[in-house]
């Protein structure tokens, strides 16, 4: 139930068995489910639906006409009961659809904190988003895509289902992914293809100039040496144990090739 100081619009309807939190603002035409949870200080604007099993955590700003916690777009769901969960300080720019998980996929869809996520992007069932991502406006992500840290989708761009996206990351606009994209790489055009590391992401999140260094060999040690994906890793890995300032970034994207299922953006 809503605590004290809660401010909900007259026109809202917010089910008795809801735990909205203190100060939670639900707006004009919203409709909030019995099984949903949300933080405290987070606003939901107008014409919002909120239904499922969902919680939403604090300070989340939600836009009008979103759609969250509904039920996944997979033939195989037969009303179980996952679960969707987003995290502190996001957020949600108009029109973005969200959907719960499915039994077959772990069970739970789950968004993380601090991303900007824009309008008419959809999140489906049973994806994992990291913290301090980026959705541009119309980015669409299938069914059990994987998203890391930082990472940067542009405008009209998505990813297939079972795809991983690692961090740091940039997707350009209208690019559709098929295969994984490893850490720290923009993937751009149609087919996707690699067009180096992202420097200027990088260098906002403070990475050291030596570190921007060794990730730059690493892309040529993956995309322009003829090595096979193998060789190459194991390059990268040599280069860890070489470069100790540099080290935990060249593990994180050598980790994430040796977990390739689908072969990578290359």
């Amino acid at each position: 139930m809503a605590q004290a100081g809660t401010l909900i619009h007259p026109t809202a309807l917010v089910d008795a068995k809801a735990e909205l939190a203190a100060d939670v603002e639900i707006g004009a035409y919203s409709i909030v489910g019995p099984d949903v949870v949300i933080g405290a200080a987070t606003v939901i604007a107008s014409h919002v639906v909120i239904e499922g099993r969902t919680r939403i955590g604090a300070r989340n700003r939600i836009a009008a006409f979103n759609a969250i916690g509904g039920a996944p777009q997979d033939k195989k769901y037969a009303g179980e009961p996952t679960r969707l969960e987003i995290g502190d300080d996001n957020v949600l720019r108009e029109y973005g659809t969200y959907n719960v998980g499915t039994e077959q996929g772990g069970g739970v869809t789950r968004i993380g904190s601090d991303n900007w996520i824009m309008a008419y992007v959809h999140v489906a069932h049973d994806c994992i988003v990291g913290d301090h991502t980026v959705f541009a406006n119309k980015a669409q992500i299938a069914g059990h895509v994987e998203v890391g840290d930082w990472a940067i989708f542009g405008g009209d761009s998505g990813a297939h289902q079972f795809v991983r996206v690692g961090a740091h990351s940039f997707t350009g606009v209208g690019t559709l992914h098929r295969q994984d994209v490893p850490p720290f790489m923009m993937v751009a055009g149609e087919p996707p293809a690699p067009h180096g590391i992202n420097v200027e992401g990088l260098k906002r999140r403070g990475f050291e100039a030596s570190k921007i260094a060794a990730l730059r060999q690493a892309y040529k040690t993956l995309y322009r040496s003829g090595l096979t994906l193998e060789e190459a890793r194991a390059a990268i890995a040599a280069q860890a144990d070489e470069d100790a300032e540099a080290a935990d970034a060249l593990r994180t994207l050598h980790a994430f090739l040796g977990a390739a299922t689908r072969g990578i953006a290359r």
